[in-house]
């Protein structure tokens, strides 16, 4: 291997280190939170802009300090929604779904305390979805339902699978309204909302559905991971961030769409969206306002004639972004490209099909941590034709060293001289020296896939491997602090700075594993270099302890298969590597 492609490994090695350092020494700056208000005002998000530019105000005020959800939920009247994966209540004040937790998901693995995805008005972090009627003709604004409308039981106590809950409310000046809410299994609602027209004159509404948050939702932070709005127009896909919405001008939040679309905010692993029915149009908006970030989907102006009703239906989902599930929403309802919701990245053609096995292989298996072991050994075997090539051509070239040192010494400050004769003994000997690169160029974009995988799919959170890896998603939490579990002080928690010092057993493994690969490898003819690779495995084991310890097991189990491969195919060509030593040269006598 020549110094040029020395320097390119190098360069990329060194750039990988350089980011991996940056985000360890200037994390992102943590969200900070806003100061309780005393007056909050309690809105669907303000205004419903309509063609005629015709607001529906839908608010109402109260005076209170944000208090706990249980405390603002015992306030109200409310209707159970309890079905096979969530858990919470929907507020006849107002007809909204506005609490919401999951059945299957806990805030940490120490804590029974559920994952809650929305929470009322009247908390810290008001997150809710809302559903009702923009008077455009022959109504006012005062004569459709708003924030503070009290709805009433129609039919249904407690809303779950197969039991629907209707709620009416009778404005008093002929129009009758009703809201039919449904659920799945899963996290899908259906909410049919109906008009009844008894006014003797006709009239014109919109439908509309919102789903608003109220303040800075609370982030992560971090480049890999999108964190805002997300939607789809029309095979068109955007992603917005909560930073950019106080920028959006009117036309850049509002898209006509003519067929398929939705629009919802997407977090780490959560997500709520509000989905029309496919194949028909309406508008899709995304705005801030009066700290509060909104999106909205309003359909076209329904005339209702006297004595006529009118009905619309939205889906709305709110959980989790498990992929089995989005997908079945996808194929099965007819949701345009709803599994683009998960945040797959800028290599998501690798990405995708990466966790497509890796889902197939979990089921397989029934442990995600093999399964990631699984999936790095497909991921070598294809690549092994690559590889071979490469492990010939690095058996080959070490062969050389000692004849490329000596021309080395020969050419002195020639530099031209030199690469002239190491060209020449490159094509005398047959060897190609770029071969060693493509392997660890390929490599690079199916790392950052792999961990863009692990970093955002909900599969691998508080998933175990064995023993003290109980959760893929976060590192390892093993420590050299207390020699790994035996002195009973508790190790430095991931936010201290000496848990990039007190590593645990994972990277201490991964670096033991680069050591060992690097041994099989042609050592660098320059002192510089020589040394930096020396260092390399070190300063990566630190550097990669405070990561995922999905990631690092897959990293583990690559440099294993990799160091299996190469020294049986160095072997096969004649040598015999000494891992600890050198690697001796052709020994006839051995592979007669």
């Amino acid at each position: 291997m020549d110094d040029q492609n020395k320097n390119l490994i190098l360069a990329t090695a060194l750039s990988f280190l350089v980011i991996l350092v940056w985000f360890v020494l200037f994390p992102p700056p943590e969200p900070e939170e806003p100061a309780p208000t005393a007056e909050i005002t309690a809105t669907d998000g303000g205004t419903l802009s309509v063609d005629a530019d015709v607001p529906a105000q839908v608010g109402e005020t109260a005076i209170l300090a944000p208090a706990a959800p249980e405390e603002v939920i015992a306030n109200a009247p409310r209707v159970t929604i309890d079905s096979a994966s969530l858990i919470g209540s929907l507020s006849l004040t107002g007809g909204r779904i506005d609490d919401l937790s999951l059945k299957s998901y806990h805030e940490t693995l120490a804590d029974e305390e559920l994952v809650r995805l929305l929470a009322p008005i009247g908390t810290d972090h008001p997150y809710y979805a809302s559903h009702g009627w923009v008077a455009a003709v022959g109504a006012t604004a005062d004569q459709v339902p708003s924030a503070s409308t009290e709805w009433q039981i129609e039919s249904g106590d407690t809303l779950s699978e197969g039991n629907d809950v209707t709620l009416v409310w009778d404005n008093g000046a002929g129009l009758i309204f009703r809201k039919t809410f449904s659920v799945d299994e899963h996290f899908l609602f259906t909410v049919e909302q109906s008009v009844e027209n008894t006014t003797g004159n006709e009239v014109a509404l919109r439908p509309y559905g919102l789903v608003a948050r109220h303040g800075e939702p609370e982030q992560i932070g971090f480049f890999i991971q999108h964190e805002g709005v997300v939607r789809m127009s029309d095979g068109s896909m955007e992603e917005i961030n909560y930073d950019d919405m106080p920028d959006l001008t009117t036309d850049e939040g509002r898209i006509e769409v003519e067929e398929n679309g939705w629009i919802g905010f997407s977090d780490q692993y959560w997500m709520t969206a509000l989905i029309p029915t496919p194949g028909r149009d309406f508008r899709s908006t995304a705005k801030f306002g009066n700290d509060i970030y909104q999106v909205e989907t309003v359909y076209p102006m329904v005339t209702v004639a006297a004595g006529a009703s009118a009905s619309a239906n939205t889906q709305f989902f709110a959980g989790a972004q498990e992929w089995e599930v989005i997908r079945g929403y996808q194929n099965d309802l007819g949701i345009d490209r709803f599994l683009d919701s998960i945040d797959w990245g800028w290599f998501f053609f690798l990405t995708k099909p990466i966790f497509a096995v890796l889902h197939w292989l979990n089921g397989l298996i029934g442990n995600m941590g093999w399964a990631i072991i699984g999936l790095t050994l497909i991921i070598k075997a294809l690549l092994l034709p690559l590889a071979y090539k490469s492990y010939v051509s690095m058996a080959k070239m070490r062969e050389l060293q000692p004849q490329m040192a000596k021309m080395k010494e020969d050419a002195g400050d020639d530099r031209e001289k030199l690469q002239k004769g190491m060209m020449a003994l490159y094509k005398e000997n047959k060897v190609n020296p770029a071969s060693g690169c493509l392997p660890i160029l390929m490599q690079i974009p199916i790392f950052f896939s792999l961990y863009k995988v692990i970093f955002v799919t909900i599969e691998l959170r508080h998933a175990p491997w064995l023993g003290w890896v109980n959760d893929l998603s976060a590192p390892d939490s093993s420590s050299l602090f207390n020699l790994f579990g035996l002195f009973p002080w508790d190790a430095p928690g991931p936010e201290s700075f000496l848990s990039l010092v007190f590593i645990g057993i994972m990277p201490i493994v991964l670096g033991i594993s680069m050591w060992l690969q690097q041994k099989l490898n042609p050592a660098p003819t320059d002192a510089t270099q020589k040394m930096i690779f020396a260092w390399m495995p070190w300063v990566f084991m630190f550097m990669l302890g405070s990561f995922a310890s999905g990631l690092v097991l897959y990293w583990i189990a690559n440099n294993t298969i990799t160091f299996i491969q190469q020294y049986a195919i160095m072997r096969s060509q004649g040598f015999k590597p000494d891992v600890f030593g050198n690697i001796l040269g052709r020994n006839k006598a051995d592979t007669e």
